[in-house]
């Protein structure tokens, strides 16, 4: 071979080599991949059938980029038979815990009671998955897992919106702050409530003004179904919509979310003027079988109002706090029993119970003034309709004529 031969073929050789070694580290994999970024999606679940399963459910779920494998950081666990549950539970001091498992085996109560699930990706950029993956395993052990559970300003839904809102440094927040749609915690809690008629009464009677101002959809947030119909509008800074795909993981064989329905006042201002025209009849013609109806009625007023007493002045359920069904319910209708009894036995019954049947009627007739005047008004007009009549009707049947 000639000298010059051997050159090129030299030269040649050489080029290959280089092209080879540029192609390999090309194909190598860099720092940033070596450390990919997890996926970030939000699993929303639907309403069940026990009551505090009305609301929904929802979840974290971090896909490890290596394995594929998705983990559940769900806050919406408690254990029924931990000691002093019940009793924390009763003064507003329950708490919950957040819990890191495997998707697969978070859905499969769901699954197993017909509850859907619906996934969202999210678009995060890769700095802020790591840091939200990060922060949820860090809050998932035991030391830090469990915090004080309130029904609507922090709860399992909450917890997942702040979760995303730090991530995303407080855009999630800035976009939904200043919306609403006018619902109110009152709203949303008897729409979701009314296929069960005793939740729905619960709530309603319960819940005092608090429950009735307008809601900013970061406030509705508390829903997991309005989250993630929020999550579907939300956009990054760059104008990208931060929910990139969504998946149906499993089937809603029960019942879904029921609409909110109107609540005319016209039926329950009916019904109270009935009951008061039938009370005033039985005062002349039935008065001991008139007695014998009121006294359920006072007992049942007198046991509503002391829970709604006690409610506000040793619980720490704010939701209750200031209730002004109070004035409609109140305890001392309890007062009034002695004398009920003693008229269903054809006797007199003590001065003191005309006065009591005068001052529960004027303290229900009070409860008109805040909702007339609006001052942080309470939505209990059906409320006052209906039970205004009643107490006016039994003050008036004993009070203008003395009891034989």
């Amino acid at each position: 071979m000639r000298k010059s031969e051997a050159w090129h073929w030299l030269a040649a050789l050489l080029l290959i080599a280089l092209s080879g070694l540029a192609r390999a580290q090309a194909l190598a994999p860099g720092p940033a991949e070596l450390d990919a970024a997890p996926r970030i999606g939000v699993l929303t679940m639907g309403p069940g059938e026990i009551f505090w399963e009305r609301f929904g459910h929802d979840a974290i779920v971090v896909e490890d980029p290596a394995s594929g494998a998705r983990t559940s950081y769900n806050f919406g666990y408690f254990d029924l038979a931990e000691a002093g549950f019940i009793g924390r539970f009763i003064r507003g001091r329950m708490e919950y815990m957040l819990v890191a498992l495997p998707m697969e085996q978070d859905l499969q109560y769901y699954e197993a009671v017909g509850r859907g699930a619906w996934l969202q990706w999210l678009d995060l950029d890769p700095a802020q998955a790591r840091a939200l993956a990060a922060d949820l395993a860090e809050n998932a052990k035991p030391e830090n897992a469990r915090y004080r559970y309130d029904y609507y300003t922090d709860n399992c839904a909450t917890r997942v919106r702040d979760a995303l809102d730090r991530a995303l440094g407080g855009g999630l927040r800035r976009q939904l702050q200043g919306r609403s749609r006018g619902d109110t915690y009152r709203s949303e809690s008897l729409r979701l409530a009314a296929p069960d008629p005793w939740m729905w009464l619960g709530f309603d009677l319960g819940l005092s003004p608090f429950a009735d101002r307008a809601l900013s959809r970061w406030e509705q947030g508390f829903l997991p179904r309005r989250l993630a119909d929020d999550l579907r509008e939300v956009r990054r800074a760059d104008g990208r919509p931060l929910v990139v795909e969504e998946l149906e993981i499993l089937p809603q064989r029960l019942p879904t979310e029921p609409a909110n329905q109107p609540r005319p006042l016209l039926p329950w201002l009916f019904a109270g003027l009935l009951g008061a025209g039938l009370i005033l009849a039985l005062a002349r013609l039935r008065p001991r079988l008139l007695a014998g109806l009121a006294l359920p009625f006072w007992l049942l007023c007198g046991v509503l109002g002391l829970v709604l007493a006690l409610g506000w002045a040793f619980t720490e359920h704010r939701a209750m706090w200031a209730n002004r069904n109070l004035l409609l319910l109140s305890p001392l209708c309890l007062l009034l029993l002695p004398g009920g009894w003693a008229l269903l036995r054809g006797r007199a019954p003590s001065p003191r119970f005309r006065r009591v049947l005068l001052v529960v009627a004027v303290l229900a007739a009070l409860a008109c003034l805040p909702l007339w005047l609006q001052v942080a008004p309470q939505r209990n007009g059906h409320w006052i309709a209906l039970l205004l009549p009643l107490h006016a009707a039994l003050a008036l049947a004993w009070w203008r004529r003395a009891p034989a």
